[in-house]
């Protein structure tokens, strides 16, 4: 990983450090010199994971126990919580993160996870001056960033439509996890963001084709399929309708008995999956676009988060809870992962 100019001394607690997203995310933090402060539960598997990161601190705590996570924050500059469900670790985590008055990032894809925290955290947030950022990852982050860039100079929109293309999906047993907490929150039913609100929809999610740029071309997609970008985009851009599409065959891999987590095919530890994003923004009959590309959105969630981490860092003053395209400047954002991380077209014909 390429390293950035950044002040060494900082610290940054990972909260499930070892768990699938968290080790890209500590791999990432230490490649940037910055030093991880690495907990969860086991304290076995964070030991082995402190060796494979020389100069790392281990700290492990249960997250129903607040003096032990006090403990992790003590002397941490931020913390990003990578332990999911987050319906249940954001709170405690959140909570903890305000005590100590650092910044608080989440990687969580949970719809419902990301609208609790706007609701309750914002005011708490403020009054502790704190900045709040839920959903820094692929799905969240990557796609308010992505609409946020494509509205430019609009001071509203009609609609957004974000369109996933993911080659395959091999699920890790956190994303199976929150999948099944999502369906007990929604009592089986499924969330849309129109109108100006959430409403629920039953029944199955309707299938559509739509047409992504080269090379992956025309595919069949599951429209209705709400991410946390359907909570984030809202929060912040005049927009009363946010519509998603997921390509169906990764939505096959999703639903699938397969029981097998992604398998690492290069020294980055990421799989063979690949993926394109589309973010549409209509306004009176004219539309503007963003695109990314990259690989295993798993991996690409942790320079989302820490360049997130970073830039809070850098210029502390904001606070609140803060979706990502309202946080940070989200062209700039974006072409900074570029192409390391990420291939980004923000202007395409």
């Amino acid at each position: 990983m390429t390293e950035r100019s950044t002040t060494p001394t900082r610290t940054v607690a990972v909260i499930g450090a070892y768990g699938h997203t968290g080790r890209f995310v500590v791999a990432e933090l230490s490649g940037r010199g910055l030093v991880p402060i690495l907990s969860g539960r086991d304290a076995d598997r964070l030991h082995d994971l402190g060796r494979a990161f020389p100069g790392s601190v281990v700290r492990p705590a249960a997250l129903d126990h607040p003096a032990a996570l006090d403990r992790v924050l003590a002397g941490a500059d931020a913390v990003v919580n990578c332990a999911g469900p987050f319906a249940g670790t954001a709170a405690p985590v959140l909570d903890a993160a305000l005590r100590a008055r650092v910044p608080y990032l989440d990687v969580t894809a949970e719809v419902e996870s990301v609208a609790d925290v706007i609701a309750r955290y914002d005011s708490p947030a403020r009054d502790a001056g704190v900045a709040v950022v839920p959903a820094m990852a692929f799905f969240g982050g990557l796609g308010d960033l992505l609409a946020t860039a494509a509205l430019r100079d609009w001071p509203a929109a009609d609609r957004v439509s974000l369109a996933y293309a993911l080659s395959c999906w091999r699920p890790t047993p956190g994303t199976r996890a929150t999948g099944r907490v999502s369906a007990r929150r929604r009592g089986g039913d499924r969330i849309v963001y129109t109108g100006d609100r959430f409403r629920r929809r039953t029944g199955p999610a309707p299938l559509a084709e739509w047409t992504f740029p080269d090379p992956v071309g025309t595919l069949s997609v599951v429209a209705e399929s709400t991410t946390a970008d359907s909570a984030t985009i809202p929060s912040h851009l005049a927009v009363p309708e946010v519509r998603t599409y997921l390509s169906a065959a990764a939505v096959d891999d999703l639903r699938s008995a397969d029981p097998r987590p992604p398998t690492a095919v290069d020294d980055r530890g990421r799989s063979a999956q690949t993926f394109l994003v589309e973010a549409v923004v209509s306004r009176e009959g004219s539309t503007r676009r963003a695109v990314a590309r990259g690989q295993d959105i798993y991996a690409v969630t942790a320079p989302l988060v820490v360049e997130a981490a970073v830039r809070l860092l850098d210029a502390p003053g904001r606070t609140g809870v803060l979706a990502a395209g309202e946080a940070f400047d989200a062209r700039d954002f974006l072409l900074s992962l570029s192409p390391e991380h990420l291939e980004v077209d923000l202007d395409p014909s």
